[in-house]
């Protein structure tokens, strides 16, 4: 599971001309999901991102985490994060998972992510054509895989 963080003041997934999720300060989750990924992925993400200390404390300094500001999340479902480029100028997107494996994987990080930072997400519709908003702070981007741990 692949999952680009994104340190936000605001985003928001619109979908057919409607605003379907709004957040404010908080983060921004992009998730790739392949077919090897399952429950202990989920486990090392949620626990990882909630905890992540990545939002400035009284002296400017990167140390507290979405909790500690009470942040909002919002998880975006993307297969495109699974591409391979390793051949060719065509990305190939064969890791990412068929949405029999993925949606249940997709709403099981969300529902996980929910319990660990105690609140509600936002998110987006898995296939849908969305239109993803943001305001990037900082810019602060982290990119995290679970099977590199890293």
């Amino acid at each position: 599971m692949r999952v680009l963080i994104q340190r936000v003041k605001k985003a928001s997934v619109t979908i057919n001309n409607k605003v379907y999720s709004l957040i404010d300060n908080g983060l921004l989750l992009f998730i790739g999901i392949c077919d090897e990924d399952n429950g202990e992925d989920i486990e090392w993400l949620t626990k990882k991102i909630s905890n992540l200390r990545i939002f400035d404390d009284e002296n400017g300094v990167m140390n507290k985490s979405v909790m500690d500001i009470d942040g909002e999340i919002l998880a975006v479902s993307q297969f495109t994060l699974m591409a391979s480029t390793k051949k060719g100028n065509r990305p190939s997107y064969i890791k990412a998972a068929k949405p029999d494996i993925s949606v249940p994987l997709y709403e099981q990080f969300c529902a996980e992510m929910e319990i660990a930072v105690n609140k509600p997400i936002k998110r987006g519709v898995f296939g849908a054509a969305m239109k993803v908003g943001l305001l990037n702070d900082g810019p602060v981007t982290i990119f995290m895989d679970s099977k590199n741990k890293e």
